[in-house]
């Protein structure tokens, strides 16, 4: 299952990024607005479920790189998304990991406002500080941060990719009631506002009008209307377009602003002279969050500018602090998304792709149905149990989804419309790509084609994830260049990327000649490769399209191994042990030689299923041939060391028991920001154990190897 989810979220990040530079740079939407939310919804929904697949820098959920018409403007903290929610479950599920994260009991009815340092004694007593949330409104338009200093707007930017946009400034001086000096006789010596710039249904269809009477472009929808006008060269048009904006958040801010919770936020913004939605409301427990959204729900038509959800954070700002970020999303705030899209269709006929891990998708060919403005052909079934569980024949006719896929799922077959004339699908027994066994392993509901690399399908798709935007990220050369470049037998591998632009100097046909292709995109491909020549490792890790690697476990196996040469001599060297079986064997019965292993499976987030599948993929010599090959025209980052106290520098250490002054959770966190490894298992290797009550056969097995053993009162002492 994982590696067909890998791989549908590898497709749907694409299609986003897409998309994105049609909407966000060229003001020329390919897709109606609901189907770009489903398909974003769906991304931040799999964040959720699969976090070992995103990484902090999430440039695909977030915008695409700004056009270079525009001045770069860096954001001093990144403009990042947030974590998606469909059901009252989904809101459930986010509380109860925020309590458990917090140390908190369920039974919370209210909040109160308070600061305190990170690591201030206090902060290491589990308080019974209430928690609440804070309901907001989610504005379908686009970000910006606008950052004033000394009380006078400095600029206003665009979200662009989350950490650089364009700078706006004068085109957000023209929008009505937009601050250009904060309503403060003290203001903060500065402070980043952020919130979305929309444009109303009121002035969307006058500015169409308009359009049409004067022959030029009609907008999709007020979204895309306002980005557009936004991110005009002539503030005269932007005055002209009657934008609105709504400010919701904070960015950077001087120590000379206090402000403790959301709902105290929410007030100062209009002291400030800011508009803010005024549907937000301070809710005490979920069932005042979900009449909250019903009652939006029930009535944003009357509303004057469109939703597409509601925003839940947790009101306090001491809670936010100390709950912090995962990969590139906070812990502190989820999105609540409206109800989906569906239809009925009928199903033509199935057939199967092979996605860049070998599994092997069913795909459904639907007789074009319109799901709300869309035409949809295809929809995605899954696995084989997933046919069987839904009962799903061809011939079919069944209910579809757009709940964000990038292709619709189908959710239940009405078996009323049977006429006996459906027939079952039946799974090859081949790849259909390159013939090989298609085989199904163990506990995986998914069956995958084992012909790894030798496979053309898994090939070329791992290129496309090795110069894919989160990977190295090389510009101009997408999907359709990828194919293109790899049918033509110019691009086989890694290393032929980098190698490109000298091997073409002797082509017999080289690339300037092909059609598609002149003399300056060519020099700009060349130039985007040359670009990424160096790279940090933990990016070069996720490049490789090892099967359960994503960003989040590449940077924690970058913080592990620190540079490229101890990562690669390790997977060489314990491959081999793998290979050859020993590593089968009980854990207690290994040489000694091998400890370097047990530390490594020991790490937090690692173990034998994540070890067991970057084992095996260094096992086959050709992608160990790949990777050495290329690493000679890169330049590999080392990782930075974090740590501050050279007595912590490369040491581990291990939790176990009850904490009484902090949860598990937050330590790990804590040690993790310090720089140290966070272990879930004791080796011989292992520096530190911290041992809380009721520790258990950890605190034994530290004990025999001799780990330091701290209590907890030490460790706090340890991290001061």
């Amino acid at each position: 299952m994982s590696r067909e989810v890998e791989n549908e979220i590898l497709q749907l990040k694409s299609l986003i990024s897409k998309y994105d530079v049609a909407y966000h740079q060229n003001d020329n939407p390919l897709v109606s607005d609901s189907e770009y939310d489903d398909l974003k919804n769906k991304l931040i929904k799999f964040e959720k479920l699969y976090p070992q697949f995103f990484k902090e820098h999430e440039f695909n959920n977030i915008g695409a790189k700004s056009l270079d018409i525009f001045n770069k403007i860096k954001h001093y903290k990144p403009m990042l998304s947030l974590a998606n929610g469909f059901s009252r479950d989904d809101i459930v599920d986010f509380i109860e990991k925020i309590e458990r994260f917090l140390g908190l009991s369920k039974d919370r009815n209210s909040s109160s406002d308070f600061q305190s340092n990170l690591f201030e004694p206090e902060l290491f007593s589990k308080n019974d500080n209430p928690i609440d949330f804070f309901s907001e409104t989610k504005i379908d338009g686009l970000s910006f941060s606008a950052r004033y200093e000394k009380g006078i707007l400095k600029y206003c930017a665009t979200r662009g990719d989350g950490y650089e946009g364009e700078d706006v400034t004068e085109n957000a001086k023209t929008i009505k009631n937009f601050p250009h000096i904060l309503k403060d006789i003290d203001p903060p010596s500065f402070i980043e506002v952020r919130g979305e710039i929309f444009m109303s249904k009121k002035d969307f269809i006058e500015l169409n009008k308009n359009q049409e009477l004067n022959g030029d472009k009609i907008f999709a929808n007020p979204r895309n209307a306002a980005a557009g006008s936004l991110r005009q060269l002539d503030p005269k048009i932007t005055a002209n377009r009657k934008l609105s904006y709504f400010a919701y958040s904070l960015g950077d801010f001087s120590s000379n602003f206090k402000c403790f919770s959301q709902s105290q936020l929410h007030k100062k913004l209009q002291e400030f002279g800011f508009l803010v939605e005024p549907n937000s409301k301070l809710c005490k427990n979920i069932n005042d969050l979900m009449e909250h959204y019903k009652s939006i729900v029930d009535s944003r038509y009357e509303l004057d500018y469109d939703l597409d959800g509601m925003v839940y954070k947790i009101n306090n700002f001491e809670y936010q602090e100390r709950l912090g970020y995962i990969a590139r999303s906070p812990r502190f705030a989820i999105a609540h998304k409206f109800p989906s899209i569906k239809a009925k269709t009928k199903i033509n006929d199935i057939v199967v792709q092979v996605g860049r891990t070998g599994a092997i998708t069913p795909v459904a060919i639907l007789e074009p149905v319109n799901i709300g403005g869309v035409l949809v052909s295809r929809a995605t079934l899954h696995n084989h149990d997933e046919i069987i569980r839904k009962n799903i024949m061809i011939g079919d006719v069944v209910v579809v989804q757009r709940a964000g896929d990038v292709i619709p799922q189908i959710l239940e077959v009405d078996l009323s419309k049977r006429t006996g004339s459906e027939k079952n699908f039946e799974f090859p027994s081949q790849c259909p790509v390159c013939a090989s066994l298609i085989e199904k392993n163990n506990d995986d509901v998914v069956l995958r084609c084992s012909g790894g690399l030798s496979c053309d399908a898994q090939l070329i798709e791992t290129l496309k994830h090795f110069v894919s935007k989160d990977a190295f990220d090389i510009a101009g050369l997408g999907k359709k260049q990828i194919e293109n470049l790899f049918y033509e037998g110019r691009i086989k591998s890694f290393a032929d990327i980098f190698s490109l632009e000298d091997r073409e100097k002797t082509s017999d046909l080289p690339l300037i000649k092909k059609s598609g292709w002149g003399q300056k995109s060519v020099e700009n491909l060349y130039l985007a490769i040359n670009q990424k020549r160096t790279i940090d490792l933990d990016r070069f890790i996720y490049a490789l399209g090892i099967r359960h690697i994503g960003e989040s476990t590449a940077k924690t196996l970058a913080n592990h191994f620190i540079n490229y040469e101890k990562f690669i001599n390790f997977f060489k060297k314990y491959s081999q042990y793998y290979s050859d079986k020993i590593l089968l064997m009980q854990s207690e019965n290994l040489d000694n030689q091998i400890d370097d292993y047990k530390e490594f499976i020991a790490i937090d987030g690692i173990g034998e299923k994540i070890a067991n599948a970057t084992l095996t993929f260094f096992c086959d010599k050709k992608n160990c041939q790949m990777i050495e090959e290329v690493a000679k025209y890169l330049n590999i980052l080392d990782v930075k060391s974090k740590i501050t106290n050279p007595d912590l520098s490369g040491k581990s250490i291990v939790f176990t028991g009850t904490m009484n002054k902090m949860t598990r959770a937050e330590a790990k966190k804590i040690a993790e920001d310090l720089g140290l490894k966070v272990l879930g298992n004791v080796s011989a290797k292992t520096s530190f154990l911290v041992a809380g009550s009721d520790s258990g056969s950890k605190l034994k097995k530290a004990q025999e190897y001799g780990v330091k053993i701290l209590n907890e009162d030490q460790w706090l002492e340890l991290i001061r």
